[in-house]
């Protein structure tokens, strides 16, 4: 039974150290290849709201209105049509991606500082204010730049994730591994 337990163990992380291995190589060629990550992930996101869209127009007929009914549909035609819209313009779909990113990150800059600002007392405080600036650097750098930034920011952004996940996934399974044997 041991022996069982231990080699579908080894199996299960063999196969994690496989997926961990796909995400690096797929991070570095998302930070080499930006623009094609960029324009991958524009393209999933049209997809998803496409679908999003199409989940609107089918739910419509769940209202208990016939206000809620017609909101319903013009919410999923709309989803609809900037979904199909971004997946033939791609670029433009990722400009738009990457302006959302420089204001997102531009907000949570400010709601850093004004967190730093409410917990002057507390230790460690100083990480936060360094957060909010390094934070606000991103946004004005991504915001001076744009939309000649959207060639790399989302591909870059997306690329650095799925490479520390990977290499996040591979430390563990090689964890899991060692505890095993």
């Amino acid at each position: 039974m041991a022996n069982s337990m231990t080699a579908d163990a080894r199996k299960a992380t063999t196969w994690s150290i496989v997926l961990s291995v796909v995400m690096i190589i797929a991070g570095l060629l998302a930070i080499v290849v930006p623009l094609v990550a960029g324009v991958a992930v524009a393209a999933l996101v049209a997809w998803v709201v496409v679908f999003s869209g199409a989940l609107h127009l089918a739910f419509a007929w769940r209202s208990r209105t016939a206000g809620g009914v017609v909101w319903q549909i013009l919410l999923g035609l709309a989803y609809g049509v900037i979904g199909f819209y971004i997946l033939a313009h791609p670029l433009a779909g990722l400009a738009s991606l990457t302006f959302a990113v420089a204001i997102y990150l531009f907000v949570e800059a400010v709601l850093e500082f004004i967190l730093w600002s409410q917990l002057r007392s507390v230790a460690g405080k100083g990480w936060l204010l360094l957060d909010g600036i390094v934070t606000l650097v991103l946004a004005a750098m991504i915001w001076s730049t744009w939309p000649s930034s959207a060639a790399w920011v989302i591909g870059t952004l997306v690329g650095i994730s799925i490479f520390f996940s990977g290499i996040s996934r591979l430390v563990l399974s090689l964890a899991a591994r060692r505890l095993v044997a």
